[in-house]
């Protein structure tokens, strides 16, 4: 009787579900934001709480959110999930878009909450860890591609390209435009090719995450728990401390969707995905002053807000409408595992050295250059922090999706007409 989760005692919180589960049964949830946070956050609240009590899962695999994720990804695959249900939630996620109102407010928040010269100092070493990322992740793909009968060239184009892509609409998808100039391979057969990769990357990195932050608590002078800059000075404290009031999110919401305003609006002029156009712009609003304390603790505090009670409904949202379990099935083959596996171990391998050639933690590097890079963009980035408990690395998680997924049109164009 005394077990609480998210603040609510368990027979409080089981009384709760058991209404939504009731609406669900009925065919009464209604769609919109009322009936996609409460069957999210019914659902992500108890299955978050459950892995992170569950052995082996919690220690090694990345806790509640993996379960969040594929949990509720079960629940479609073998139709338990009433599709009515279903519907809600892709509403909740697509048309509403839940997913841009969540990373809006932890790019804000994490940036305009660290001190602006750590900004500074990090933001101009992260193309290091990225490019040394790709590199190992390229050739590992290469050598497990040669030595299993694959080809390495084919590895590198049709495994290891997709997975650092930065996700499906902008990676894979211009990439298979790329593949048939070269190839001449017909494009429905290049994304039957690229997107299984990709899915099972997903997976593979969304545990990766778990490992690496094991790891840290094993290894303390691997990991700077949250911290980017490997560093013993003020670098590493907070710019402020952040109390949470009404006041401060409520201005942290307004504020954090107005910058989201902002990516989109400079979009409109600069052909570069609008969370890249946002992080650049909070990034130098941060360091050029001019944006109020007061703004910026606000959007701190929504920061906080916003990362404790609203993940584990995403993902339950990520595992619902954006994991396809039976892509993920029917692709496996062993040699496909290893393949895949080979470029998750790359990237977490070239990014956590790379970063430690420039000052930063292994592990923190290892995450944001590397299995970020390595993820399903956006939704995998949220998977990934959340199973790594380090959120703080958003922004610069959205710089290996977006601005590094970028590079990699850029490196396919480049290298594939000299592969094939």
């Amino acid at each position: 009787m005394n077990i609480e989760i998210m603040g609510m005692k368990l027979p409080h919180m089981l009384v709760l579900s058991v209404l939504v589960g009731l609406a669900c049964a009925l065919g009464k949830l209604p769609g919109g934001m009322a009936g996609g946070f409460a069957i999210t956050m019914s659902m992500g609240f108890l299955l978050d709480w459950l892995g992170a009590r569950t052995p082996l899962v919690n220690n090694y695999l990345g806790g509640g959110p993996l379960f969040c994720i594929f949990v509720s990804a079960a629940l479609v695959y073998f139709g338990i999930m009433p599709a009515s249900v279903k519907k809600v939630i892709d509403g909740f996620m697509k048309p509403s878009n839940f997913l841009d109102f969540y990373i809006a407010a932890l790019i804000c928040g994490s940036i305009f909450g660290m001190q602006a010269k750590l900004l500074v100092k990090a933001g101009v070493r992260f193309a290091v860890p990225i490019f040394l990322g790709l590199a190992a992740a390229a050739f590992l793909a290469g050598v497990v591609g040669f030595v299993t009968g694959f080809g390495w060239s084919k590895a590198i184009a049709f495994v290891c390209y997709p997975i650092m892509g930065g996700g499906l609409g902008a990676g894979v998808l211009p990439m298979s435009e790329i593949l048939h100039g070269s190839t001449q391979m017909d494009t429905k057969q290049i994304l039957s090719m690229l997107i299984p990769p990709m899915a099972i990357a997903n997976v593979l990195a969304i545990i990766s995450g778990g490992l690496l932050d094991r790891l840290g608590k094993k290894y303390p002078k691997l990991t700077g728990n949250g911290k980017l800059i490997r560093s013993g000075d003020e670098d590493h404290g907070p710019a402020v401390s952040v109390p949470v009031t009404v006041q401060t999110l409520g201005v942290g919401l307004f504020t954090a969707c107005c910058m989201l305003l902002l990516g989109h609006v400079l979009a409109k002029f600069i052909p570069l995905h609008y969370y890249a156009l946002m992080i650049i712009s909070v990034a130098l609003l941060k360091v050029s002053g001019v944006v109020p304390q007061s703004l910026q603790e606000s959007c701190a505090a929504w920061f906080q807000f916003v990362a404790k009670y609203m993940t584990a409904p995403l993902l339950i949202g990520v595992g619902v409408t954006y994991t396809d379990l039976g892509v993920v099935i029917n692709a496996f083959t062993f040699q496909t595992f290893f393949l895949v596996l080979s470029v998750v171990l790359g990237a977490v391998i070239g990014a956590g050295f790379g970063g430690l050639l420039v000052g930063f933690n292994f592990i923190e590097s290892a995450i944001a250059a590397g299995l970020c890079m390595a993820n399903m963009g956006g939704t995998g980035d949220v998977a990934v922090l959340s199973a790594a408990n380090r959120f703080e690395l958003m922004p610069f998680a959205q710089i290996s999706s977006r601005l590094g997924g970028a590079l990699i049109l850029i490196v396919v164009g480049l290298t594939v007409p000299l592969l094939y």
